[in-house]
């Protein structure tokens, strides 16, 4: 299992894709794994879902970094109501 953040950040988005699909079945399998029995390496839950919270965190790095926002963002318009004094 791949750990290293350097090593997700030279993979393509297809690979990216690939390994997160892969490590969320092995994650599915673990919970039902530690539902029903008892686990070696309770550990590995944490682990799996730590790759794939990374995974996804530099697929949306890539998704900003292609389509970036505005840097000013637009204040909401609130309605302003008479004090009800006449």
């Amino acid at each position: 299992m791949i750990t290293k953040t350097d090593e997700l950040r030279e993979m393509s988005a297809e690979q990216l894709q690939l390994t997160l699909g892969e490590t969320a079945e092995n994650l599915f399998r673990l919970r039902i794994q530690a539902q029903t029995e008892r686990l070696d390496a309770p550990s590995e839950l944490r682990k799996s879902r730590r790759l794939i919270a990374r995974i996804k965190s530099i697929q949306r790095e890539r998704e900003l970094a292609e389509n970036p926002r505005p840097s000013k963002r637009k204040k909401a318009k609130t309605k302003k109501t008479g004090s009800g004094h006449a």
